[in-house]
């Protein structure tokens, strides 16, 4: 609803240190607490920045934050996030930086003099607001955060404007010349799709929906939310640079010129690397000494876990207050985390702009560890390990010898076609390459040299980068040479290998004539190497994402010693400074047995223990339940296997057998045929193993006369366990009824009802949960909470089996499934596996390819067909594999951004069910 604007706001608005055109608005959510809105145009220097300034309920003077956007986003990515920290108690300026969204202006990549002094002129208008807390005149209590372009700016503010109190800023780079020319190699695709974005027709630009830069802003084409890659939006600049003397759209004049000489020349020059230096918080650093919250992503091969590295160390000896955490996704997709990280954000605010020092700020160092527990697939569950101080980069290093001769390849002329490893956009959706056995990265014989590990005899967390020392000859005329190092995780057969993170480390060696020795630093990466797996290190003459010289040239690689590798051994995976919820929610009940432990029937005799099975959560076995008085079954011949660790969901349409079967597996109903087994025991009505079982189920019964917390009571009072195991607290903050705990639950609304059931399915901490339809009654944020504690609760160890219609919460909740169809089993397996079984590949493109090369794909030998398709080309595949079709796209010339299957779990599960039609 749209409110009118009040009399102090207009009064504000006049005597406001930046006036400009444009009128205040204000608006209020419908949900409580109320959000308060107004939008207004700046005038800051000539150009004019779209603002909007949110304030929460309640009187007196708060802490303010700047939140900025990702590239190519706008003020409108963050307006989620501004609005929760505006309920938090802060006053939150957003706005659209020169050159996006609204604002005019030119894109100067934080230019000093531009963008960051934007940040200046905002802060001066902060200090006039009346709601604004003041350390003095002039200086308001300011935080600044935001992601990618947004957390670079965040940074150069606290360099640059001593009024900086402290910051949060979110994958992002120290040293943008770096970033982009990585020990002097130009990183061709991710530069492209900068200079896409900028301009205004390009695939990339926001007008055209296709931004990637939005990989920094929650609602961008690019980011995960969407679903979108961020190299979709882009194209190498073979293809999308711009000709000499082209605009560079909204570009300022010299970037367009240092962009145009660096495509063309291949490589960067000095001009360059200092216009970008000069850009970047590196040439501030010293003088960045305010509390900092550093989250970086794994899955970025634009802004790597180097970057945020040497933020950490610079900010560390200049004596600020510094916290790591690395998540799971980046600017290359995957999970982002954005929930949790949103809220860590916060709480860093509230002790340094609040200065509330009760808050637990988290650990100094944080990494989200992908993987899940040893009984998955490896996919879909999410942990997290935790220091009380950050490692950095090479702590507790192993060494690891490589086998291999001096081996020499060539470099192909033109630089093609090249190897495939770090696409952009890519690095986060390896799970669905993974599921179809195979891995995204390809190398082309006679372009590289490789060296294996012995398989190792114990499994190795490498966290870090690794090294190796390699002397490397070139035949180029100039002696130099540009190589492209990565270090695969390769199977026990010898031939499946994993790339983590799809990271590569380019390396130009110059005065390699007649042989020259260097250290390589590999990519920074969280990765587990299992035993029997081998570490396998290639040196590559070409990459797609980089640019390689075009003379055709000699490489002669040999290693000169171990590959190194760090551990960071002081890593705790038992996360103590995790949120209450991690090892508090058993997700969502218990109810069921209340009901079984009073009105449980035992039988005459059980069967006698599996020790073979003591360790297992649920066997079944041939499970049969005839409906009554009929000859027709509501399951039949019903098997599978739920281990450690796992989250399983149950799916299948009306009438598919999945609450007869949890009925029986909680021993309210008794089977026809067959065997269930909990931890090696017999499942029969009142067997002592249904202790270690939790239930939640539809329609919980509650005392309606009672207040909640005595229902709660009286429940645990029923089951004779000691009133220390029931873990009441955890329970309550779970259900955050506030005060309609102590009402009447026949006062309560069906989302509150709901609540106080997972406060009840808390109670005790069962091995094994079982969840009938948990999130009726919930509304989305609490939905999204209970997917990531389901996950983190898992790999802790315990179990959990869901059964739920919402197939999208289903998918990124699960591990594994069991899908069901008129009784019976229609397949069992991890998410990955049956999401992506399909034979059809979707292929995203940088640009528009014509009819005669869809033709050309069409027609290759193992390959069905290919056609359009939003976002690329659909290629059905008939023989021939995954790998092998990424080949013949760059052969063909593809400009191919990324690979994967085309089904969603929706889709897998219509086709299993026969309703894909």
């Amino acid at each position: 609803m749209r409110l009118r604007l009040p009399r102090w706001a207009a009064v504000t608005a006049a005597l406001a240190v930046l006036a400009g055109a444009g009128t205040w608005t204000a608006v209020a959510q419908d949900d409580p607490p109320p959000v308060h809105r107004a939008d207004r145009m700046l005038d800051v220097d000539g150009v004019r920045l779209d603002t909007s300034y949110f304030t929460g309920a309640g009187d007196g003077r708060r802490p303010a934050v700047l939140l900025g956007h990702g590239f190519g986003g706008s003020k409108d990515d963050v307006r989620a996030q501004a609005e929760g920290l505006a309920r938090d108690g802060y006053a939150v300026l957003t706005w659209s930086a020169r050159g996006f969204g609204a604002s005019t202006g030119q894109i100067g990549l934080n230019d000093p003099d531009h963008e960051v002094k934007d940040v200046s002129k905002l802060i001066d208008w902060l200090a006039a607001r009346p709601e604004v807390l003041l350390d003095k005149p002039g200086d308001p209590r300011v935080g600044v955060t935001g992601a990618s372009y947004g957390g670079a700016v965040s940074l150069l503010a606290a360099g640059h404007d001593a009024r900086v109190d402290a910051i949060a800023p979110q994958i992002t780079y120290w040293n943008l010349a770096d970033a982009l020319f990585p020990n002097g190699v130009f990183k061709k695709l991710w530069a492209g799709i900068f200079f896409s974005v900028g301009s205004p027709t390009g695939a990339g630009s926001p007008a055209s929906g296709g931004s990637p830069a939005a990989a920094g802003s929650p609602s961008g084409a690019g980011s995960p939310a969407s679903g979108g890659s961020p190299a979709a939006a882009g194209s190498p600049p073979e293809a999308g640079a711009p000709a000499a003397g082209a605009s560079c759209g909204r570009f300022t004049a010299e970037l367009c010129s240092l962009y145009q000489r660096v495509a063309v020349a291949g490589k960067p020059d000095a001009a360059a690397r200092a216009l970008l230096e000069a850009r970047s918080p590196s040439a501030v650093g010293a003088r960045v000494k305010v509390p900092a919250l550093l989250v970086q992503g794994q899955s970025d091969s634009l802004f790597t876990l180097a970057q945020s590295d040497a933020m950490a160390r610079t900010l560390t000896a200049n004596g600020a207050p510094v916290a790591v955490d690395w998540i799971a996704g980046g600017h290359d997709g995957g999970d982002r985390e954005t929930e949790r990280v949103e809220r860590r954000v916060s709480t860093w605010f509230d002790r340094w702009l609040k200065r509330d020092t009760s808050v637990d700020t988290g650990p100094a160092f944080r990494v989200s560890r992908t993987g899940g527990v040893d009984s998955t697939d490896g996919q879909a569950t999410l942990r997290a390990a935790t220091a009380d101080r950050y490692p950095g980069l090479t702590s507790g290093t192993t060494r690891l010898a490589l086998g291999g001769p001096p081996q020499t390849f060539t470099n192909p002329p033109g630089g093609a076609p090249p190897a495939v490893s770090a696409v952009p956009g890519l690095g986060g959706g390896l799970s669905g390459l993974s599921s179809l056995g195979v891995g995204l990265s390809l190398d082309f014989p006679g372009q590289h040299a490789r060296f294996d590990t012995k398989p190792q005899t114990e499994a190795v967390r490498i966290t870090g980068t690794p090294t190796v020392r390699a002397k490397v000859t070139s035949t180029a005329a100039d002696g130099s040479a540009v190589l492209f190092a990565k270090v695969y995780d390769v199977g026990p057969d010898g031939r499946q290998q994993v790339l983590p993170a799809q990271l590569v480390a380019p390396v130009r060696v110059e005065g390699a004539k007649a042989g020259k020795s260097v250290t390589v630093t590999l990519p920074a990466i969280d990765h587990e190497v299992e035993a029997g797996h081998r570490l396998r290190l290639v040196v590559a003459a070409t990459d797609l994402g980089y640019a390689s010289p075009t003379v055709p040239a000699g490489y002669t690689v040999a290693v000169e010693g171990p590959l190194t590798v760090p551990t960071a051994p002081g890593l705790s995976t038992q996360a103590a400074a995790l949120p209450w919820w991690v090892w508090g929610l058993p997700l969502l009940g218990l109810a069921a047995t209340a009901a079984l432990l009073l009105t449980a029937r035992r039988s005459a005799a059980a069967p006698a223990p599996a020790p073979d099975l003591a360790a297992v959560p649920l066997q079944i076995t041939g499970l049969s339940k005839k409906y009554k008085g009929g000859d027709r079954y509501s399951v039949r011949d019903l098997s599978f296997r739920v281990e450690q660790g796992q989250v399983l969901g149950l799916l299948g349409p009306n009438g598919a057998g999945k609450t007869t079967t949890l009925r029986m597996l909680m021993g309210l109903i008794t089977p026809d045929e067959g065997e269930i087994r909990v931890f090696g025991q017999a499942i029969r009505p009142g067997a002592p193993v249904l202790s270690r079982v939790g239930a939640f189920v539809e329609g919980a019964g509650f005392l309606p006369h009672l207040s909640g917390r005595e229902n709660l009571d009286l429940y645990w009072k029923a089951t004779g366990r000691p009133a220390e195991d029931a873990h009441v607290d955890e329970a309550l903050r779970i259900a955050n009824l506030g005060g309609a705990l102590e009402r009447a639950v026949r006062t309560y609304s069906q989302g509150m009802r709901q609540r106080l059931a997972l406060a009840q399915a808390m109670l005790g901490l069962p091995d094994l949960l079982i969840l009938d339809e948990p999130t009726n009654g919930l509304d989305p944020p609490q939905i999204r909470e209970m997917r990531e504690v389901m996950i983190r609760y898992a790999a802790g160890g315990r179990t959990v089996i869901v059964s739920s219609h919402l197939l999208a919460e289903v998918e990124q909740s699960c591990t594994h499934l069991v899908v069901m169809d008129r009784g019976q089993l229609v397949q069992a397996g991890p998410v990955a596996e049956i999401t992506g079984s399909g034979d059809t590949l979707l292929v995203t493109l940088g640009e528009a390819v014509p009819d005669a090369l869809v033709e050309k794909i069409g027609a290759l030998p193992g390959v069905g067909s290919a056609a359009r398709a939003d976002g690329g080309l659909l290629v059905r595949l008939d023989g021939l594999a995954p790998t092998a079709l990424i080949g013949e796209l760059v052969r063909l010339d593809v400009p191919l951004t990324g690979v994967g299957p085309h089904r969603r779990l929706e889709d897998a599960f219509l086709t299993l069910i026969g309703g894909a039609a």
